[in-house]
């Protein structure tokens, strides 16, 4: 059988009759409106979509400034790349204070997030890490957006320096780490395989390395 939106539509209204509100369908062009008997009312607005999408998010932000709960139904699927199981859309929906539903094929609704306000922690760390290599970072070597090429962090223009000295004829450990002060870090974790060891503190090219310089 092929699923629409409108097979959602009995599930998420018995959910939100459920919660103790009256929900009715397509009210000025809302997919689902519920309200409460209270004092003021509580205007609930669900909308339905078979997948989570960008133009339910945008439906959702049109809508949220004339009610009071924004809800959000998906139907269920059991693929792991259903953009709905990703946990940057759980993230999102937190973010703005939606709620997202999921509809089962069994009309089982599971509900994913609570339309609640949320501010996140702070990521200390990832903070800290951005601050690092931007402040080692010589100039702007890289283009946001860029995918074909290696982007140029800070450690890899450290391991091209230390490779153009070493190409230049500096080979010993001492005099390189005088100019990059993380050169023996470099050296001996040789992460892009550039270099080899000649002697005890004294370090040459391999053939990737003077390739890399060429490029």
């Amino acid at each position: 059988m092929k699923i629409s939106e409108t097979n959602l539509y009995e599930p998420v209204k018995e959910f939100l009759n459920g919660l103790g509100f009256d929900a009715k369908g397509e009210i000025c062009g809302c997919d689902v409106v519920a309200l409460d008997k209270g004092e003021p009312v509580a205007v609930i607005i669900c909308e339905l979509k078979l997948s989570f999408t960008l133009e339910l998010i945008l439906q959702a932000v049109d809508r949220a400034t004339a009610c009071d709960e924004i809800w959000l139904a998906v139907y269920s699927k059991k693929t792991a790349r259903a953009r709905e199981n990703d946990p940057r859309v759980k993230k999102l929906c937190r973010y703005l204070g939606f709620g997202l539903l999921k509809v089962h094929a069994t009309n089982l609704v599971e509900i994913v997030v609570k339309p609640e306000m949320w501010k996140p922690r702070r990521d200390s760390k990832f903070r800290s890490r951005i601050l690092n290599e931007y402040n080692r970072r010589q100039g702007d070597p890289s283009q946001g957006g860029s995918t074909r090429k290696p982007i140029m962090t800070a450690y890899r223009q450290q391991a091209i320096l230390c490779a153009e000295m070493i190409e230049q004829g500096e080979t010993r450990l001492s005099a390189l780490k005088q100019v990059i002060p993380d050169a023996p870090k470099i050296l001996q974790r040789n992460v892009y395989g550039w270099f080899g060891r000649a002697a005890r503190g004294h370090y040459v090219l391999t053939e990737l390395g003077k390739e890399a310089l060429q490029i």
